[in-house]
């Protein structure tokens, strides 16, 4: 995965917000996933987005714009993400 890469969600999982973390649970695996800073505003590009496609380098861009941090060390968090995501099978990449 890239600056490049496209992104979709393709699962859509019940989510709970507990005080500006999301608890996300995965029924169908029985799994479950606390989501918090950064990961909660990925989270909700990806849902925001629906069925559109996403492009790695956008959702980089959008946090640049909230949080301080520099370009470099935001692409790979939201690379590291993004792999978690797939591997659980909650985005493709197109």
């Amino acid at each position: 995965m890239n600056e490049n890469t496209v992104v979709r969600l393709i699962k859509h999982l019940d989510v709970t917000d507990l005080s500006g973390e999301k608890v996300m649970i995965d029924f169908s695996t029985g799994k479950y996933f606390l989501l918090k800073g950064s990961a909660n505003d990925i989270w909700d590009f990806l849902v925001a987005s629906g069925d559109s496609p996403l492009s790695v380098n956008s959702i980089k861009e959008k946090l640049l714009e909230e949080y301080d941090v520099d370009a470099d060390t935001c692409l790979k968090s939201v690379i590291a993400f993004l792999e978690q995501m797939k591997k659980n099978e909650f985005i493709e990449v197109l």
